[in-house]
């Protein structure tokens, strides 16, 4: 009987993350860009 760790939980592990934190920063990217515009476009107005 071999009792060998499976590497492959492993790997999906650090794939979801990965594309997880990757995702959430895309978000906070662009609430950011979102709000910089804004704020410009009130700039402008004044």
């Amino acid at each position: 009987m071999r009792e060998a760790m499976n590497p492959w939980t492993f790997v999906v592990a650090a794939y979801v993350v990965g594309l997880g934190a990757t995702l959430a920063m895309v978000g906070w990217s662009l609430l950011s860009m979102k709000r910089a515009e804004k704020r410009r476009d009130s700039a402008r107005k004044r």
